[in-house]
């Protein structure tokens, strides 16, 4: 049997098979044409004697793989809206960057510095003490101390040393034990 008679005999299974592949009759046929025409010009790579049904079928399983391949929508990440890819924050999401924001403007301005200039730009530690006219430990060392606050801070859990914290402290003790008012000025 000739190469051309053993496609014309197999018409009917690569039918079958795109339609089952495709689930549209019009589709169907135009695998079943396409996968027989890449055989047609890919017959020379066919070896005789060997299974020319496994053979052909998988040029229109290939086939209809590309196909799909071709397909498929794609577009340029510039070109989808930001809103594709980010999700509104939660409530409790929006509290806490407030509560961060806050955070960020009682820290020290070196800190604070230090700290948006090493996270929020990626900047290295060497750039930013020449940019902050320090050595490198010092701007280490203040964003060390910058994340160290506002972990404390957002956590609620004060170091017992606290400045701050032991004012506070003294203040409502002192306004606790005398019913005058205290010099408030003199906590601070």
């Amino acid at each position: 049997m000739t190469f051309h008679d053993q496609v014309i005999k197999i018409i009917p299974k690569l039918r079958v098979q795109a339609f089952a592949l495709t689930r549209n009759r019009a589709a169907a046929e135009d695998l079943v044409q396409d996968a027989i025409c890449n055989a047609l010009a890919a017959q020379h790579s066919f070896i005789p004697g060997t299974n020319f049904s496994a053979w052909i079928h998988r040029i229109l399983r290939n086939r209809f793989i590309s196909d799909l391949r071709k397909r498929r929508d794609t577009t340029d990440i510039e070109d989808v809206p930001a809103s594709t890819f980010a999700s509104s924050a939660t409530h409790e999401d929006t509290l806490a960057l407030k509560d961060l924001s806050l955070a960020l403007t009682h820290l020290p301005t070196d800190q604070r510095e230090a700290l948006i200039m090493v996270v929020i730009h990626g900047m290295s530690y060497e750039d930013l003490a020449e940019a902050t006219n320090c050595a490198v430990g010092t701007a280490k060392s203040r964003v060390f101390r910058a994340r160290r606050q506002l972990e404390a801070w957002m956590s609620g859990d004060l170091p017992t040393n606290d400045k701050l914290r032991l004012k506070v402290q003294a203040l409502r003790e002192s306004l606790k034990n005398n019913t005058s008012s205290p010099n408030i000025e003199s906590f601070f």
